[in-house]
């Protein structure tokens, strides 16, 4: 993709971004991202509208301050989120852990790696997967994350960097099929943000909030076809302003009919994201429009390898 001027001029103003940051302390830096963010509610409404209408489907017993409530706190765990992502390299491994006050289900972490035949991570736009990712390679867990490529390639090279110098392989959506398998046969841990339909990848749709939700099969794919378990993670931020790990075991089951497999794999883990998602809502990424893609009535779902 060609580099434009405009998009020079968005790195530039997130280098100079990035370098204020690391002027002040980390608690500091990350109050600041919040703080900018929250602007975006108010007072200039950016996807406001798209964030209070979602979170509304979601809960829908929620009063009005409650949709309130929730949506602002989303734009500043954003911005937290952002500005976390941009520091992860300068903490190193020990700062890393150290965001981290606990872990729970690190054993099926050590079961799949043990058995050696690789592991299937899922996770979503919930509490700070980037830094779940920085956590897991901090502790050697060999980690392969896959990513869509960026509007602003100058943008996605930086992202990209930045995980790679934490201990991360990036993995492009579209190049999932082969990759994903070469990590898996080299024992590698394969993560997917799986919460988010996209148009050239093979979906399906599954209930989210009680709502159909466009969602990637691949993971569902890649675990059944080659018998490797499957972990859904999560990185939720506590009240002591670190992360709490929660690592979840997705039980696979095999009825002998492919594609029902799949699909029910698919809304198993979605179920359990949907559990996450309730017990830190304000922690969701609800700027996206989840569930803007749906089925047209008499139309086949989406099959595919991945």
């Amino acid at each position: 993709m060609r580099v434009t001027l405009a998009h020079r001029a968005e790195y530039l103003g997130l280098r100079s971004l990035v370098r204020g940051l690391g002027l002040v302390s980390f608690s500091r830096a990350t109050s600041f991202g919040a703080h900018v963010a929250s602007l975006g509610y108010r007072p200039l409404g950016v996807r406001r509208g798209v964030v209070e209408r979602q979170v509304r489907t979601a809960f829908p017993e929620y009063d009005e301050r409650e949709v309130s409530r929730v949506a602002r706190g989303a734009y500043e765990h954003l911005g937290r989120v952002v500005a976390e992502a941009t520091l992860l390299p300068a903490l190193g491994k020990d700062g890393v852990l150290e965001l981290f006050e606990g872990v729970d289900g690190w054993e099926n972490i050590d079961a799949a790696m043990l058995a050696g035949r690789g592991l299937i991570l899922v996770t979503g736009h919930l509490g700070n997967w980037e830094a779940a990712g920085a956590y897991l390679a901090a502790r050697g867990i060999p980690i392969d994350v896959v990513a869509r490529r960026m509007s602003n390639p100058l943008f996605d090279r930086y992202l990209n960097e930045t995980r790679e110098s934490m201990g991360m392989t990036v993995i492009y959506d579209r190049e999932a099929v082969r990759r994903t398998a070469h990590a898996l046969r080299e024992g590698h841990a394969v993560a997917f943000l799986a919460d988010q339909g996209v148009k050239h990848l093979a979906s399906t749709y599954v209930p989210f909030f009680g709502r159909p939700a466009k969602t990637p099969r691949g993971p569902a794919v890649f675990a059944l076809r080659w018998n490797i378990p499957i972990v859904f993670g999560t990185a939720l931020r506590q009240a002591s302003g670190k992360y709490r790990l929660s690592l979840e075991a997705v039980p696979v089951e095999r009825t002998g009919d492919r594609d029902a497999d799949v699909d029910s794999l698919v809304a198993r883990f979605t179920e359990i994201l949907e559990r996450y998602v309730r017990l830190a809502p304000e922690q969701y990424f609800w700027h996206h429009r989840r569930w803007r893609r749906q089925q047209k009535p008499g139309k086949a779902k989406q099959l595919g390898t991945a």
